[in-house]
């Protein structure tokens, strides 16, 4: 469906009808992805009676790609997942988020912990933990180092597409193969794949100023991810006063969600038990 917000068309996919007092879940995608992502996870939580709230974010929805990478800075995308919750009449969500959409989902229940029940962030953990990680973890900062690339506008949009999208493809060692194309094949479109690296363009220490999460949190992270160490993950918990779980994954790497879409339903469905407020 088409959701206008904040004078932008956002394509959504809303799934699933929320019974017994259950809040929505809004799902948070990351890069190059988009609300697909979420397709193999989503069942396990509508089977429980959950509805789900999926959009493609700013920058990969057609209707809601602004030129200037500045228009990406996070609390655009942050003010953008409010919007989208306020024009479907969702008071209050439990989030999940992947990669940036994790990032969006902590400042999400850091700065709005009225409309967040419950936070489940998946392989990126708090922008607090990552940023420290980031400027004293030797081991991160080498796991990092491709947003330097990602931040050169034109370059980086022509070493992605080169050979079809050879280097995107490549991205997605441990998905399923037959997933891949669905991911790549949007970002093909170099508009469509300039919006998704301005997300990179406009960081800044807007980013990884997040206040500690008061909310129930579950941070999930694959032991075998190549962009997030160990370092980072394990002090996520240092930036949560809420009730913490850490659900470490064996032998799982970045893409979670497709890689083991059961056990992230699961701990989804361990964090959101219980009725909406």
């Amino acid at each position: 469906m088409k959701v206008s917000a904040r004078d932008l068309v956002f394509d959504v996919t809303v799934g699933g009808s929320a019974r017994e007092r259950h809040a929505p879940i809004l799902m948070l995608h990351g890069f190059p992805q988009n609300a697909a992502e979420w397709d193999r996870v989503a069942p396990a939580l509508h089977a429980d009676g959950r509805a789900t709230i999926a959009p493609d974010q700013r920058g990969y929805s057609p209707g809601a790609r602004p030129a200037d990478a500045a228009d990406y800075a996070l609390g655009e995308c942050v003010a953008d997942a409010v919007a989208i919750l306020d024009a479907l009449d969702a008071n209050r969500v439990d989030v999940v988020g992947h990669d940036w959409g994790a990032l969006v989902a902590w400042h999400l229940a850091a700065l709005y912990p009225e409309r967040v029940r419950t936070l489940t962030a998946v392989s990126v953990p708090h922008p607090a933990a990552m940023g420290a990680a980031i400027a004293s973890d030797p081991d991160q900062q080498q796991r990092s180092s491709y947003i330097g690339l990602f931040r050169q506008a034109g370059k980086a949009e022509d070493l992605l597409l080169a050979d079809g999208g050879a280097r995107l493809r490549a991205m997605f060692g441990g998905c399923p193969p037959e997933l891949v194309d669905r991911y790549v094949t949007p970002m093909l479109d170099r508009a469509a794949l300039t919006g998704a690296l301005s997300w990179y363009r406009a960081m800044s220490n807007e980013t990884t100023a997040c206040p500690r999460v008061t909310v129930p949190t579950t941070f999930v992270w694959g032991d075998m991810d190549i962009a997030i160490g160990a370092t980072a993950a394990k002090s996520c918990a240092d930036q949560v006063t809420g009730d913490y779980r850490f659900v470490p994954l064996t032998d799982i790497g970045h893409w979670v969600a497709d890689e083991v879409p059961d056990l992230l339903a699961e701990a989804i469905l361990e964090r959101v038990q219980g009725p909406a407020d």
